[in-house]
């Protein structure tokens, strides 16, 4: 009985972000009963059918935008980031909604009416995240987690379940060194969920298979084998299952429709942002009088380079010593106005011409300097795969991971959108990346004396 009531305990706290979709639909409902149907029906005249379709419709677009936003994840998501989430769908879903009953008038609603709904929303949204995400960790508490480790330091991952501690708690922390029929004990005595933390295969390989066996939830890190793996393709040779990974990154129609977005969407925004591109042009002229663009050679597909355009964000002798580096934190080179364009990314603009020539994509691995590639290369020879697409705009290391994240991290969150991409998951990040661009955290610089985004501890990546 006590198990039956702890599991629909669960049950509810997983339920009620979807709860407060609905609610969000019961206030558009109430706009739209009071304020948008009375004009609509001098035109059109709905019946309880019409009706149920337009608020249907409401809710499956407003599902679909918060989730795939995040909006759902509570518990899993801090709650200032969920609710940031949910907001981004409900402006998003409520300028199309506008758009979709003032044609149903045939002319515009008043707006004012809209914006009013969708402010209602946000602070349900506010106050219901923050009780949800109360609920849940009353359901979930964090789980205790024993870390065993092979010889790379321990000190980065701790640090980051240390920034959870409302899903995360590593009780134990044992070194692979000390036997693996010691560390089974230890597994089976504790029953607590494992962190496998960069073990030579072998031994990561039977201990998976031991916790597995005796019920016993695995946290593994992946490495690049791993996650080539993970997005091959599964085949049958007769009674026996294959793994197939591509001696290509994608399928000639995968990279036509592909192109074909590429350019729609660049064209647009290129003609809706023009207005940004002469305000910013004039800042950057107006404060130092120097060049309004910075061009810059980068890599893209096959290590094919190319000129990146930008909004100069930093002092025109930036670089007058001619060495390669990453902006770092605070850095005095950032002008005043490269400060804001660079937060709110309109540095980024330009490369919508980078986009329509054929040189990047809008999703994909960030194009990197020559001098930096040769530098990861060096300490990790697999950062070449990352190139077997189109250099991006934005891609998945940027939406998942944040500017100064390791590079054998970024290398392995490209890796997992080459091998998992798909047409809708470019849409999806798409999306996504409006969110990134008012995420401070993931516009953060590398640390004050490094040249690229590796530091001494991360050079231990080469192991990997």
């Amino acid at each position: 009985m006590k198990d039956y009531r702890e599991s629909i305990k669960k049950l509810v706290a997983l339920e009620l972000p979807l709860v407060g979709i609905v609610m969000q639909v019961g206030v558009y409902a109430l706009l739209w009963f009071v304020k948008y149907y009375p004009l609509v029906r001098l035109r059109l005249k709905f019946y309880r059918n019409g009706h149920l379709l337009i608020l249907l419709i409401y809710f499956v677009l407003l599902l679909f935008f918060t989730k795939t936003y995040g909006g759902t994840n509570v518990g899993y998501f801090k709650p200032p980031d969920v609710i940031l989430s949910q907001a981004f769908a409900l402006i998003g879903v409520n300028i199309i909604t506008y758009f979709q009953d003032s044609l149903l008038r045939n002319w515009l609603l008043e707006v004012r009416w809209m914006v009013l709904c969708t402010a209602a929303q946000i602070l349900i949204s506010i106050v219901w995240v923050y009780y949800s995400d109360s609920v849940y960790k009353r359901a979930f508490p964090p789980t205790e987690l024993l870390l065993i480790h092979g010889e790379r330091d321990v000190t980065d991952i701790l640090g980051k379940f240390a920034g959870r501690p409302d899903k995360y708690k590593v009780t134990d922390v044992v070194d692979i060194a000390d036997g693996l029929e010691n560390i089974e004990d230890r597994i089976l005595s504790d029953r607590k969920a494992v962190v496998l933390w960069d073990l030579p295969a072998a031994q990561k390989n039977q201990l998976i298979k031991f916790c597995y066996g005796k019920g016993i939830r695995i946290y593994l890190m992946p490495k690049i084998p791993d996650v080539l793996i993970k997005g091959a393709g599964q085949l049958h040779l007769f009674d026996t299952p294959l793994y197939m990974t591509r001696e290509y990154a994608l399928t000639f129609e995968q990279r036509f429709f592909k192109r074909a977005l590429d350019l729609f969407c660049a064209v647009v925004l290129l003609v809706l942002t023009s207005p940004i591109f002469v305000v910013t042009a004039i800042a950057i002229r107006l404060y130092d009088h120097g060049p309004v663009f910075y061009k810059q050679v980068r890599c893209t597909l096959d290590e094919k380079e190319f000129e990146i355009i930008k909004f100069r964000s930093m002092r025109v002798d930036a670089e007058k010593d001619g060495v390669a580096r990453l902006a770092s934190q605070n850095d005095d080179r950032i002008t005043p106005v490269g400060h804001f364009i660079r937060k709110v990314r309109i540095d980024e603009l330009p490369q919508l011409i980078n986009i329509i020539k054929g040189e990047m994509s809008f999703i994909g691995p960030r194009p990197e300097r020559p001098e930096i590639i040769a530098q990861y290369v060096e300490e990790m020879p697999e950062f070449v795969y990352r190139m077997k697409v189109k250099a991006g705009l934005a891609g998945y290391a940027q939406i998942y991971g944040k500017y100064n994240t390791k590079p054998y991290d970024k290398l392995k969150l490209d890796l997992t959108y080459i091998q998992n991409y798909s047409f809708w998951l470019d849409l999806k990040l798409m999306l996504l990346t409006l969110k990134i661009l008012l995420t401070p955290e993931s516009t953060e610089g590398v640390e004050e004396g490094q040249t690229t985004a590796l530091s001494d501890s991360g050079k231990d990546d080469k192991k990997q």
